[in-house]
């Protein structure tokens, strides 16, 4: 049939199928039970990775070579300044939220100074800027764990019209990003950079302000994740950024962008992090730790590369 065709044809439908597959497994190990509670806890810890995910997908189809290795770093750094800032004064969310853009601008800026005034790789480079992230968010911390304000903290761990209001903040970030790629200039400029980069700077495209514009975009992702984890888990922690180094390249991946570059796919991200977390449920059920976790998660993610580069090389 057309219809089947045509949403087979959608790369992002896979990450949505693996998801739904990694649910009923986890359903089965638990002879169903807590279906509801899994779902509400896939869309909650899943927006994390989704937002993050949704700016290191930005940044990935510029094309070959270019990803932030600085996300961990910049999630810690936003939420200990925001919730440094705030203190745990009410009345003071918008005040913190502010602070942790500012990080995210900031962090940004930096990433891509180095990467465009030192001609560094960005491997390199926010490789670098990480290290420099943490290492003020380690002083400014001084070990202590400031609690986010009662307001924020019941917004972060609560939920509207029975969903998440964190996954309900990544949906917004994810429809806004769909707009930008689909319905705007700067979405075509960023498109046609990734394609070909050569070929975007002779039709007069202004590639680096796109490029800047992405890595600045990245962050700022990373920031307002690491505002609202630092919320949602009572305090920001010097590691809680972490996990979503590999995370963040993962959902990318797996939810179906083309890592040659010139290819969003704002859907498979979100299917991707949801199946990300159910994957984790399932191995945490069989009592495996984060070790296979990992193991597992670098072995799907060069399995869809090998298979995504022999299709194109098929093509």
């Amino acid at each position: 049939m057309p219809i089947v065709k045509f949403i087979l044809s959608r790369t992002w439908i896979w990450s949505w199928v693996a998801a739904a597959g990694a649910f009923m497994m986890v359903m089965a190990l638990t002879q169903g039970r807590g279906a509801s509670e899994l779902a509400y806890a896939a869309l909650s810890f899943g927006a994390f990775a989704a937002i993050v995910g949704l700016g290191q997908m930005l940044v990935i189809t510029l094309g070959p070579g270019n990803v932030d290795l600085s996300i961990p770093a910049t999630m810690t750094l936003a939420g200990t300044l925001a919730l440094k800032t705030m203190g745990s004064d009410p009345n003071t969310a918008i005040l913190g939220f502010t602070v942790a853009i500012g990080v995210g601008i900031l962090a940004g800026m930096m990433n891509f100074a180095l990467i465009y005034l030192l001609r560094l790789p960005p491997i390199i480079a926010t490789l670098a800027a990480s290290l420099i992230f943490q290492s003020i968010a380690i002083w400014s911390n001084r070990g202590l764990r400031i609690k986010p304000p009662e307001g924020l903290a019941d917004f972060a761990t609560g939920r509207t019209f029975g969903l998440p209001n964190v996954a309900l903040v990544g949906l917004g970030l994810s429809i806004l990003v769909w707009i930008v790629l689909e319905r705007t200039v700067f979405g075509r400029w960023l498109l046609a950079a990734g394609q070909n980069l050569r070929a975007a700077r002779l039709a007069g495209i202004p590639v680096e302000f796109v490029r800047a514009t992405t890595y600045i975009t990245v962050a700022v992702f990373a920031s307002i994740a690491g505002f609202f984890l630092s919320s949602f888990s009572g305090g920001a922690a010097l590691n809680m950024g972490q996990e979503y180094l590999l995370t963040s390249i993962a959902v990318v991946v797996i939810g179906g962008t083309s890592i040659a570059g010139g290819m969003s796919n704002v859907p498979g991200v979100w299917g991707a992090s949801l199946f990300m977390f159910l994957v984790v449920s399932m191995l945490n059920s069989y009592g495996l730790g984060a070790g296979v976790r990992m193991m597992l998660t670098g072995t799907i993610i060069i399995g869809i590369v090998i298979a995504a580069s022999t299709r194109r090389t098929r093509a």
